[in-house]
């Protein structure tokens, strides 16, 4: 059984996206939801040293791990306490495979352990990039590298071997999702090199939805009646539209098929070879 392990070294983020669906999380924990999220930053100190301990487990299998999904592991953080660098060295050590996701672009200081771990076992990076749309960046993503300075990281880590791709994550309707806005990541994703390419949809959860629908009604008010209508009975789009974002998608990528560099490929699994007697 596949199982995946998500891994955050931080909570609360200083990457104030508007969508940030862990915007849901704080409100449930009774912290700022609203402009006042990732004001304020909580640090797991002891997380690499945790993290050791549960990989030296008898009963752990090197089972998958996810390093941000929820708290992006390069956050400015990460500059002073380098956690996230002490939890890839401690999962590389384990031959541990790893999937990171980011739009931190420090994520190039730690290519020596990525490279070492990709020797070891399978390593993905993933650079979360929703648009190249300058203003439509600075005002959904505040506190985030530019694209064009993530796909600069991502072709770093591609010429030294490592796995990395683009998600664009979250597709905002009306707002990311036109057909030339995503040729124009996908584009781009191709020409930094990137070695896959997914994409998914935004959701509002109680928390974010509020600060969401708020920064519609300044930036783009004539989508917040849109968006009232859309998220009105779930917090999730219906899976239509998740099929016709792949349908979308897979169009694109036939126009701009992503290249096949030279990466690092870990040794293949042990075999157990039968003993005749």
């Amino acid at each position: 059984m596949h199982f995946e392990w998500s891994l955050n070294p931080y909570t609360g983020c200083s990457h104030r996206c508007t969508f940030c669906y862990v915007r849901a999380y704080e409100r449930l924990a009774q912290r700022p939801a609203d402009d006042g999220y990732g004001w304020t930053v909580r640090v797991k100190l002891n997380i690499a040293e945790v993290l050791r301990a549960e990989l030296a487990r008898p009963s752990w299998r090197r089972d998958a791990v996810v390093v941000g999904p929820g708290t992006d592991p390069y956050q400015p953080a990460e500059g002073l306490y380098r956690l996230t660098r002490a939890c890839l060295e401690a999962l590389a050590a384990h031959r541990n495979p790893f999937t990171v996701i980011t739009r931190g672009t420090l994520i190039v200081r730690d290519l020596d352990v990525l490279q070492e771990a990709a020797r070891r076992a399978e390593v993905d990076v993933d650079f979360s990039i929703p648009t190249l749309d300058p203003e439509i960046w600075r005002r959904t993503e505040p506190g985030t590298p530019p694209p064009r300075q993530r796909l600069r990281a991502l072709s770093r880590l591609v010429a030294a071997g490592i796995r990395a791709g683009v998600g664009l994550s979250p597709i905002l309707p009306g707002i990311t999702d036109s057909p030339e806005q995503i040729a124009d990541v996908v584009r781009a994703a191709r020409d930094a090199g990137a070695t896959h390419l997914w994409g998914s949809l935004l959701n509002l959860r109680p928390g974010t939805r509020e600060h969401f629908l708020a920064c519609l009604s300044r930036d783009w008010p004539e989508q917040r009646p849109r968006y009232e209508r859309l998220f009105a009975r779930s917090a999730y789009l219906p899976s239509s539209a998740d099929s016709a974002l792949s349908e979308q998608l897979a169009r694109v990528r036939r126009r701009y098929p992503l290249r096949d560099p030279a990466l690092i490929e870990p040794p293949g699994e042990p075999e157990q070879l039968a003993l005749r007697i």
